[in-house]
């Protein structure tokens, strides 16, 4: 085995391990509104469920040159954000929302996406999504070391779910209906591909 300490490596290398050996990562396009009332859409893959009572959802976005990105900001502010998940209908837009662009460029209208209102929360959904959750936020969680802050973990309170209608069955998700993509390293995407059952021990 090859023992690497990540105290020796740079920033960028420490990602490229973890990127490439935590996978398939669930990819999450979150929706947030800016001051200026710009709907902001930006797509994350250090994202994931860590509860189902109260449901919650964890967020984690990534600082550049120690300021916050727009969608950690717009949702410290306003506490309030809409988590969608990607498909293979809607990664190409999303990915194109994917572009760095200043805080009163909304991400939606380039990637030709189209927002839909939210029942609980002020912030705007995109209705190219199967799923979305509207959250709001009950925890920011600065991560770092030696006083400098790195990222922010956002957590937040899934206050209604969206689903389609074709992938809801008996209370169930259909993950052959859903087609959730997922992020590989690099510019690599993953669809859920061949499935197979065991069986939990009592």
């Amino acid at each position: 085995m090859l023992s690497l300490d990540p105290i020796n490596n740079t920033e960028r290398e420490n990602y490229k391990l973890l990127i490439g050996s935590v996978v398939p990562r669930p990819i999450a396009f979150v929706t947030s509104v800016a001051e200026d009332g710009t709907v902001n859409g930006a797509p994350f893959s250090y994202f994931n469920i860590i509860s189902p009572d109260p449901p919650m959802l964890s967020v984690s976005t990534q600082r550049r040159n120690g300021g916050m990105k727009d969608t950690a900001r717009n949702i410290l502010k306003y506490k309030e954000f809409v988590v969608h998940i990607v498909d293979e209908q809607n990664v190409e837009k999303i990915n194109i929302a994917a572009a760095s662009l200043p805080p009163n460029v909304s991400e939606i209208e380039k990637a030709g996406l189209t927002l839909t209102e939210s029942e609980k929360v002020s912030v705007p959904g995109i209705k190219e999504a199967k799923v979305r959750f509207e959250c709001k936020l009950e925890h920011c969680i600065e991560l770092g070391e030696n006083d400098s802050i790195k990222t922010d973990l956002l957590i937040g309170k899934v206050a209604q779910f969206h689903m389609d209608e074709k992938i809801y069955e008996n209370g169930r998700i259909s993950h052959q209906t859903l087609g959730a993509v997922s992020r590989l390293a690099g510019s690599n995407y993953a669809k859920i591909g061949d499935v197979f059952s065991i069986e939990r021990p009592k």
